[in-house]
């Protein structure tokens, strides 16, 4: 069974990450999902079968799905978990807010503290997140601590305390972990360096650390500590690869819209997102048709003022890709040319040219199916049908000089190829080249067949030949007793005339309809299927009976000899000797006799 949701939007599915949502016919969003690749994904749900009863009664509730692309996996983690969270969809594990993703935080105080925690403070501390994987969050905290020690514990630094001799070096001070600015043995200036060069590696401003990090290399390598040099080369490596930038980095960035803007001739289309603390919460995609010459400012403000009505939200920025005259002087907006809200709107686009392609394939297939719908209409005028022929069979023999009779079949669906259900037939119940026996004895198995699975018969038989063929093929139909439940014509090969049952005069059919076109296609295909068939079933044979008209060799042995030497050819150039290494000696020698004498009279 066809998924119309599915067909509806598969052609148009991208290869990139993104989250996807399934709606019912209530347009409630029933499950949202992600995905490394967005087309493998959502193809899973609609192109298996599901063991899993749930997942099952999901699919037959999808009438609709939408997607929204995003730039990585973890991106793709992070939007899924907002619109669980936004949705409560009947069919995804409940997500509860006590686990949200975990940030850096580098706190506000004395001495900073840099450690991993999964609550935002409003306390002046900055904050570098959401980030997807604690694991990955821990590996960078790590190797921060290496990098510059720093302090973990959590006490009151202050000038005072420290002056009045309060605290006392620990363990981790002893282990090279921290520089022990409790005891002042660590100035606030160099541990105010640690920190610089920290904010550096986690905003992605990788430059003055790596810098650092050769040099210590180079002088490490310099002074013979190679195993030292190899710990900042692997830190280096470490650095290269990790990507600190997310799509949104920076919780900072809220309260945010933006709006993407894209146009052609006929249409406008502009992608929404609403973005809070760092992560995208809301998104929407409108189309505009344009009536007369607006212009872009005009068409994206209309769309500004249609989403919002729609959505509501408190934001004071709106990031566009250009100027337009907004009436709200307490909105800020803002056109990005570098940095984080450049990739908001960067990503933004993305999904408004992903939105354009799926609505252009929408309108194709539309357009496509209109046009099936009138060849489909003029075929059941032309030929005279009680209905849509939708499902047309069409059968043709092929005996080329007598030998190796077979017969094809190929089915149209829709005006079009369906190569799934081609089928083939070697002719079983006749004796020598006898056409029309031959289609009486394929037609009917073809159709005895259906009746007996129970499956739906075509709308149209379509045989390739004249006046003969037809009737014997009606013969067929007789025999089942399903013989005016299905129309059946004749096409004949010369004039390209069509024939009907019980009519001696051929049907006219305008040579430039598009009926004609379609029957001729069909006539051809099922030709060219048969001729296929015949050629390989009559060079099969001729291998086969080359060497088994050797008197004492058999299909076993023929065998045998065709898959060791692939071919004939091959065989006749054999020695005994070599011959004997596949089958026995006697057998050998005939296949050598056999082959040197012919070579003799040749």
């Amino acid at each position: 069974m066809v998924h119309n949701a599915y067909q509806a939007i598969k052609q148009t599915l991208p290869t990139e990450a993104g989250v996807y949502r399934y709606y019912n016919t209530k347009n409630e969003v029933i499950y949202v999902g992600k995905a490394k690749n967005l087309k493998k994904r959502v193809a899973s749900y609609f192109t298996k079968k599901h063991d899993n009863y749930k997942t099952s009664v999901l699919v037959k509730q999808i009438v609709k799905i939408e997607y929204t692309v995003v730039e990585t996996e973890q991106d793709a983690l992070l939007l899924e978990n907002t619109l669980i969270k936004k949705f409560q969809p009947r069919y995804n594990v409940n997500l509860k807010d006590d686990k949200s993703y975990p940030y850096i935080c580098i706190k506000n105080e004395r001495f900073p503290r840099v450690f991993l925690t999964r609550k935002l403070v409003k306390d002046g501390s900055e904050y570098l997140g959401p980030l997807t994987s604690v694991k990955r969050v821990r590996y960078l905290l790590n190797f921060l601590r290496k990098m510059y020690p720093l302090r973990t514990c959590n006490f009151n630094l202050s000038k005072k305390n420290i002056e009045n001799e309060k605290f006392k070096t620990c363990l981790e001070y002893h282990l090279g972990n921290c520089k022990a600015p409790c005891t002042n043995l660590q100035t606030e200036e160099d541990y105010a360096a640690s920190i610089k060069q920290i904010k550096h590696i986690l905003n992605g401003n990788y430059a003055p650390v790596k810098k650092i990090l050769k040099a210590k290399m180079e002088i490490a390598a310099k002074n013979l500590e190679f195993e030292q040099a190899a710990y900042y080369k692997g830190r280096l490596e470490l650095l290269n690869n990790y990507q600190s930038k997310n799509t949104v980095v920076n919780p900072k960035i809220h309260n945010v819209n933006v709006f993407a803007f894209i146009q052609d001739d006929k249409n406008a289309y502009v992608s929404f997102f609403n973005v809070a603390n760092g992560s995208i919460i809301q998104v929407k995609l409108v189309e505009i048709t344009k009536k007369l010459d607006e212009s872009k400012e005009v068409l994206l403000q209309l769309a500004i003022t249609n989403i919002l009505k729609a959505i509501t939200n408190n934001a004071t920025e709106f990031i566009i890709p250009f100027t337009i005259n907004y009436p709200d002087e307490n909105i800020k907006l803002t056109i990005p040319k570098i940095g984080d809200k450049k990739k908001l709107l960067d990503l933004a686009t993305k999904n408004a040219v992903y939105y354009k392609k799926q609505k252009d394939s929408q309108k194709s297939e539309k357009k496509a199916s209109q046009k099936t719908f009138e060849i489909l209409s003029q075929i059941k005028s032309d030929f005279r049908l009680t209905e849509l022929p939708s499902h047309i069979e069409c059968f043709d023999n092929s005996n080329l000089q007598g030998t190796n009779p077979v017969a094809s079949m190929v089915v149209f669906r829709d005006a079009k190829p369906y190569k799934k259900d081609y089928r083939h037939y070697k002719i079983k119940t006749v004796e020598g080249p006898d056409d029309f026996a031959s289609m009486t004895e394929v037609v009917g198995r073809r159709y005895k067949r259906l009746l007996d699975e129970g499956l739906s018969l075509p709308q149209l038989i379509v045989i390739d030949g004249g006046k003969g063929q037809l009737s014997a093929a009606v013969k067929a139909l007789k025999e089942l007793e399903i013989y005016g439940q299905i129309a059946i014509i004749g096409i004949a090969k010369q004039l390209e005339e069509i024939f009907v049952p019980g009519d001696s005069v051929p049907l006219y059919i305008d040579k430039n309809s598009y009926s004609l076109r379609v029957i001729q296609q069909l006539r051809n295909e099922a030709h060219r299927f048969a001729i296929t068939f015949h050629r390989k079933l009559r060079s099969k044979n001729t291998f086969k009976s080359e060497l088994e008209q050797i008197n004492g060799i058999g299909k076993t042995t023929a065998h045998k000899l065709l898959s060791h030497f692939k071919s004939i050819e091959v065989i006749k150039q054999k020695s005994i000797t070599e011959l004997h290494l596949i089958i026995d000696l006697k057998k050998a020698k005939a296949v050598y006799n056999y082959f040197n004498k012919k070579r003799e009279l040749d």
